[in-house]
């Protein structure tokens, strides 16, 4: 396991998940001795359309806290399917994927803690940092000056990293628009939003750097004829 991880604040999001589960689990499923043994994945709890947040607060699935977390995890695994692609054309930048992914944990902590219902100790839990947006800068303007000047639009494309890191980035604008509601209501911390913008920025510039470093042209939008 990484550094990162072991420091993020994912671990206790995990907890809570888990505790949740287990609670259900001994609610809601039999008490014989076989599913004592063998805990069930699925609780039965979401049957009717509501879920808990970090706070142990009620809402509807379709509540824009639940939007946001969803839309969320959606964004790591597609960071998770790019850093695959990565790995395998020999990227050093994997390593800062891997940390996106657990920065993103950490976002998903802030979503889940909506703060009409948190209290001092479930904020303090789950505060998100502003140096995971700086450090997000640092790594941009490194690969900036690696890259040569964009003078064109391009579209998705230049091999199977760069293009999977390209979804990725899409998804993260797709997750910045989930997330402003809840920011905007107060619920959630802002610097949250403005990591998903930098994010979104960073998985643009890293996909340019990866169809440079393995010598694959962009597609260079031209309007049909």
């Amino acid at each position: 396991e990484s550094s990162c991880c072991k420091a993020s604040n994912a671990s206790r999001l995990l907890k809570w998940l888990l505790y949740r589960r287990s609670l259900d689990f001994l609610r809601y499923n039999s008490t014989s001795e076989e599913n004592r043994r063998i805990p069930k994945i699925y609780t039965k709890t979401g049957d009717k359309g509501f879920s808990s947040t970090f706070t142990g607060e009620r809402r509807p699935k379709e509540d824009h806290i639940f939007e946001a977390l969803g839309t969320t995890d959606e964004l790591s695994s597609a960071v998770g399917l790019a850093r695959e692609f990565s790995i395998d054309s020999g990227h050093s930048f994997t390593d800062q994927l891997e940390k996106i992914q657990c920065v993103l944990q950490d976002v998903g902590s802030n979503i889940a803690t909506p703060r009409s219902s948190a209290r001092d100790s479930h904020i303090k839990k789950t505060k998100f940092s502003s140096q995971a947006v700086i450090e997000l800068e640092s790594w941009i303007d490194s690969f900036t000056e690696e890259l040569p000047p964009l003078t064109n639009f391009i579209l998705p494309s230049g091999g199977k990293s760069s293009a999977a890191l390209h979804v990725a980035r899409a998804v993260c604008r797709r997750a910045e628009r989930c997330v402003a509601p809840v920011v905007r209501s107060g619920e959630t911390d802002p610097e949250v939003a403005k990591y998903l913008n930098r994010l979104s920025d960073y998985l643009f510039t890293v996909a340019r750097y990866a169809a440079m470093k393995e010598g694959n042209g962009e597609t260079i939008y031209r309007r049909p004829e």
